[in-house]
């Protein structure tokens, strides 16, 4: 199953109660307050995990305390502080409030960010004695922790995100690719989540390839399941459109006419995106014309920026690949700066 939004509760753990104490010894008359002093609650704190690919696998947990801390004692005894809750969420959690406000960008590796502080202990009666008041008889209650409702948006970090039709072979592609096993069939919308892959680049060199489900034309006013992922295209460094050039129909086209369709789609495409957001139209793109073992498609001079592959037959895939690394480290170079 995948899961990129959740609504969650969580819950700081309260801050220990202040003790009321005094000393209480032999040959000492008059020891005064030695109450301590409470433990701090714990934090609940969101980690950025790495090995965590979606908000699914969090669990079906919906709320999250961390335990109190624990009162103080006599002798000037602090209370232990509550012990910290860890909740690890994937690399690319946003974290919002009811009222949609980020509050959080878990976009690194490792990012970690307290979601709800704990409260303050309560001081012990120690802390108020005087000189016209000896005997305190007085300790502060623990603060109580932070209670919030949070909403948590996934945007899937990867460093090359597949954009096509429902059909193209986006997850043919992801398949031959890398040992991701997206589900694959010879329907529409077959893809109903992203699914992760790391491709090999060379020796030694690596990126991560996100599979996008299908858009339609309207996606981004809502229609299909394109707006619901388009979110995700949102942090890949590199798109890859993938195009199915042939006519469904059947019908015996020209070169041409396939190269037109093949433009009107990827027009399309881009079109949707802008719809989304503009800022996408930035990203560097190229374009893999697929199932070009079913004969010849295209003249390669009719479509610039364009790969002709098979994710069936496994054939023009280390070009491409090449040819995505490159674009891959322009844009880490270029994010360099900002990061």
């Amino acid at each position: 199953m995948f899961l990129d939004e959740s609504r969650v509760q969580v819950k700081a753990g309260d801050g220990g109660n202040g003790c009321v104490a005094f000393r209480r010894e032999k040959y000492v008359p008059f020891g005064g307050p030695n109450g301590g002093d409470g433990g701090r609650g714990g934090h609940v704190i969101f980690h950025a995990d790495p090995q965590i690919q979606t908000l699914y696998d969090v669990g079906t947990v919906r709320t999250f305390r961390a335990p109190r801390g624990q009162h103080g004692q006599g002798s000037n005894c602090t209370g232990r502080d509550g012990e910290d809750l860890v909740v690890k969420l994937p690399v690319g959690t946003m974290v919002k409030d009811a009222e949609g406000q980020i509050l959080a960008d878990l976009s690194e590796p490792h990012q970690i960010w307290i979601a709800a502080q704990g409260g303050k202990g309560g001081l012990g009666n120690q802390h108020f004695a005087t000189a016209r008041n000896q005997v305190p008889r007085k300790a502060l209650p623990g603060f109580p922790g932070e209670e919030k409702e949070l909403c948590l948006e996934l945007k899937m970090v990867a460093d090359v995100g597949l954009v096509g039709y429902p059909n193209a072979g986006k997850s043919s592609l992801l398949t031959a690719l890398s040992r991701a096993t997206p589900r694959v069939a010879d329907y529409p919308f077959t893809t109903l989540a992203p699914s992760l892959g790391i491709v090999q680049a060379g020796e030694g060199y690596s990126f991560v390839m996100a599979d996008i489900p299908g858009l339609i034309e309207g996606a981004a006013d809502g229609k299909g399941l394109g707006h619901q992922f388009l979110r995700h295209i949102e942090r890949t460094r590199v798109l890859l459109f993938v195009v199915d050039p042939w006519d469904p129909t059947g019908d015996d086209e020209s070169e041409e006419q396939r190269a037109v369709r093949v433009r009107e789609t990827i027009k399309t495409l881009r079109g949707e995106l802008e719809s989304y957001h503009p800022r996408l139209l930035q990203k560097p793109w190229l374009v893999a014309v697929n199932k070009v073992d079913l004969g010849r498609v295209v003249d390669p001079k009719l479509l610039p920026r364009s790969y002709y592959v098979s994710a069936q037959a496994h054939t023009g895939l280390k070009p491409m690949v090449e040819g995505l690394w490159k674009e891959i480290k322009k844009a880490r170079e270029a994010a360099k700066p900002e990061e």
